[in-house]
């Protein structure tokens, strides 16, 4: 019998087909409209709307930002410019910005000395560096961190050199004192008697020392007042102090919440809830008016120096629930194996317990400091000019009587660029120490 067909071809491909590439309208961009755009008559039709109305809502957007009244010197040479165009009933006057940006970032700080506050900022980022990135920058930065918060006030409101020296040694006198007293009695003796120590220092004897040092060598810069702050310097003054200050202090007050101690978790519980129970527009105003009713005749009380308080107690409430939530979250296991290592309670805490639940908090205090950061316009309520403030008294000068949106929309501009940055960063710092299966 001859060999047939199926007897000469062999049931198992004995080579490898070449790989090959998917069509191309399954995969990219292609692909991916046709499976959520352009899956089905209804889905299409929806599209199509959806572009026409996006292209539209676009065209009048940007036509009226890329209005031609830049150079305008008034709202009426805007609405000229306008109807000149043939457009008389769209674009933006932006001649208002142009005019007075100046003002909207630094409010009515001396012209002359708009160098201090740009080197104070400035500053700041090289201060952040370090803790913000610890990883990229030389950890000698360290210590240029700690001096910054001396340096900052000095800078935005000058005066003697010898006033920030003498609160930076309030700090070294206390920690003195603390090593001193922890290493013969308790870590708690040690740090009550380090408080003490510095309230005494701060307000009975820096002020004569401060005196006598200025008497003897004079060393300072030209003074600024508070009512010359506005604009984005107060609210980033304002906000940065009060981040800075909220974590540690909501720290301290979530590990007083949970204490052994009965008289320290009672005094941390009332101050947490009726805090977090009042507006901050209530405080604001108790700083502002009510405040100078407790103090003696005569007594001044730096009008930004209260608000940073209020604003600073305010939102360190807000970062203790946040904290004492990140500690909650930790499994018991994480206490005990601290305890099996012989750590003390502050070893414990440093090492293990607060590393670890201030990576679970991130989101919420970030969350938190976002919302610090924009409840600083609310300081224009009791009569400072933050950039809202601002825009009220702009928009009283008769030349820019009416024009609303071109500021707001540059205020918010600017508050959405420091409020994104702040979160960009939380996500970095997320997926960096991620430690868990991706």
């Amino acid at each position: 019998m001859s060999n047939t067909h199926a007897d000469t071809v062999a049931f198992v491909r004995d080579t490898m087909l070449p790989q090959q590439e998917p069509p191309p309208s399954s995969v990219g961009a292609v692909g991916w409209a046709r499976a959520n755009l352009f899956s089905g008559w209804f889905n299409t039709i929806l599209t199509f709307v959806s572009i026409l109305v996006i292209g539209f809502v676009l065209y009048e957007i940007l036509s009226w930002v890329f209005s031609p009244t830049w150079n305008a010197g008034s709202l009426r040479e805007c609405r000229e410019i306008l109807s000149a165009g043939g457009e008389a009933t769209r674009g933006a006057c932006w001649g208002v910005i142009r005019e007075r940006w100046i003002q909207l970032l630094f409010g009515f700080y001396p012209a002359d000395l708009y160098w201090r506050p740009i080197l104070a900022f400035i500053l700041l980022g090289v201060a952040l560096a370090p803790v913000l990135f610890a990883d990229k920058v030389p950890s000698q930065l360290i210590w240029f961190s700690a001096i910054y918060p001396f340096l900052f006030p000095w800078l935005l409101w000058g005066g003697t050199i010898w006033g920030p020296l003498s609160a930076l040694a309030g700090f070294v006198i206390g920690y003195f004192v603390f090593k001193a007293l922890s290493e013969v009695t308790s870590t708690l003796i040690g740090i009550i008697a380090a408080v003490v120590a510095a309230l005494l220092w701060w307000l009975v004897l820096s002020g004569y020392v401060v005196d006598a040092l200025n008497s003897i060598l004079p060393i300072g810069i030209q003074a600024v007042e508070s009512r010359n702050f506005g604009g984005f310097m107060l609210s980033i003054t304002i906000g940065v102090v009060a981040i800075a200050c909220s974590l540690p202090l909501g720290i301290v007050l979530a590990l007083g919440r949970q204490s052994d101690l009965m008289i320290v978790k009672y005094i941390c519980v009332g101050f947490i809830e009726f805090v977090r129970g009042v507006p901050l527009i209530t405080l604001l105003f108790v700083a502002s008016v009510l405040l100078n009713l407790f103090l003696p005749p005569g007594t001044t009380f730096d009008i930004i120096l209260r608000v940073l308080i209020m604003v600073t107690l305010f939102a360190s409430a807000y970062m203790a629930e946040v904290i004492r939530g990140g500690l909650a979250a930790l499994p018991k296991g994480q206490y005990e194996g601290a305890d099996s290592l012989g750590l003390n309670y502050w070893q414990a805490q440093r090492l293990v317990i607060m590393p670890q639940a201030l990576k679970i908090s991130i989101p919420g205090i970030v969350s938190t400091f976002i919302g610090v950061f924009k409840d600083t316009t609310l300081v224009s309520i009791i009569g400072l000019l933050d950039p809202l403030g601002l825009s009220n008294a702009i928009r009283a000068d008769s030349n820019w009587n009416g024009v609303v949106w071109e500021l707001y929309g540059f205020i918010a501009a600017m508050f959405f660029i420091f409020c994104f940055s702040m979160s960009r960063y939380s996500m970095y710092l997320e997926r960096k120490l991620r430690t868990g299966h991706r």
